[in-house]
Order: structure tokens, then sequence, then C-alpha cells
């Protein structure tokens, strides 16, 4: 049987580049699944269509092939608040969640599977065994948002991505389907104060703890 390691949190805290760290220490298999949603939601961009629109977006999520995810503008600010959109249809997280789960339980590697989003510990996976909420403050988030951004060269204002920020984890937050929230059994982690070192040993000892 495989280790599953679930680990959500809100947008720039950290918990992507924590997942792809744990699985490469630990040997397991990793799935951004933010990708999917983001993949999903560009699909409908390109094509002009409206990302909130439930019947293009179940269909575009029913279509989505794993060349999909190598697409170069998912990692556009654009493309998450897409895929913040998709997700809030029911049509969509049908479509996605048995590729999810089916990752899960049988990754490549055979060994185990780190995914990361917003709801894995909750919807996805919530038999995982370990369990990781990634958070910040919005602040803090915020500002690593736009340093990511201007890092790629991509124009960003600061108000702009703090404002649109604050709109994603409301809609993240309050949506009838999956709400972004923590699990009651996750390990709590703020990684406000800390630096990827940081967060990266405290979650390092708590699934050495768990195993």
């Amino acid at each position: 049987m495989t280790t599953i390691i679930a680990i959500d949190g809100p947008a720039a805290a950290g918990k992507g580049t924590l997942a792809r760290r744990l699985a490469a220490e630990l040997g397991f298999d990793y799935l951004d699944t933010g990708l999917i949603y983001r993949a999903v939601g560009m699909k409908l961009a390109r094509a002009g269509a409206d990302p909130a629109d439930p019947d293009r977006a179940g269909q575009a999520a029913r279509d989505l092939r794993p060349d999909d995810l190598g697409a170069d503008d998912l990692r556009s600010d654009q493309a998450a608040q897409a895929a913040s959109k998709v997700a809030a249809i029911p049509a969509v997280r049908a479509a996605l969640l048995d590729f999810q789960r089916r990752f899960a339980a049988h990754p490549p590697g055979g060994k185990g599977a780190v995914l990361d989003g917003r709801d894995i510990g909750t919807v996805v996976c919530p038999d995982a065994p370990i369990k990781l909420f990634v958070t910040a403050s919005l602040e803090k988030r915020a500002a690593r948002r736009l340093k990511e951004l201007l890092d790629r060269g991509l124009p960003a204002i600061q108000e702009a991505v703090l404002a649109d920020m604050r709109e994603r984890d409301e809609r993240d937050s309050n949506r009838s389907v999956a709400p972004l929230a923590a699990a009651s059994d996750a390990f709590l982690l703020d990684s406000s104060d800390l630096d990827a070192d940081q967060a990266f040993a405290a979650a390092f000892d708590h699934v050495r703890s768990r195993s």
C-alpha cells in the first residue's frame, strides 16, 4: 500500500515548493492538482470562452489529456484566476476527481504520492495518513506572488496582486463545492515568518513523526 501525503492551502502559501521538496526527499511521485484545473481553465480562455460556463468547463475537463499539463501558459496569473473559477463547477470536479485518486492510489513509482491543492485532505484523499495545511498571511502571500511575477518579467502592481488574491481567497473559501478548508486532522503550518528551508524542516519532521 502506498503512502499518500495531502497538502492543502491558499495561493502563494508555499505548498507547491514544499510538496515538490517532500516528494523528492522521500522518493514519492508528485502531482500538482492545481495544474489540472489551470489546464481546464486555459483551454476555455484560449478558445475565448468563459471559464465560469459550467457546460463548456465540464466538457473541457472531460476532454483533458496528460499532454495538456505541459502548456507554457499554465503558470500565469490568468491561469490561476481561470482555475479558481472552473474549480467551483461540480461537473469539472467530478471529471477530475477520479484522475487524482487514481494517481494517489497508484503513483507511477509505486512508493508514495504527494498531492497539493485546495481540497486534497478533505475531499480527494480524506483517508490520507499524512495531511498538512500550509498557510500564510494575505500580505505575505501577495508579496511572494508579486516577486514571482516580477522575477518572470511579467508586469504586476502590488495593489492589484493583493486585490486579486483577496478575491481568490474569498471565492475558494466560500464556494459551495469543496471549499478551501483545513482537514480536522491536518498539521497546520503557518509559513508567514518562515523561509523555504524552515518550512520544509517543520513539514518533514511532521511527516517522519507520522511514518
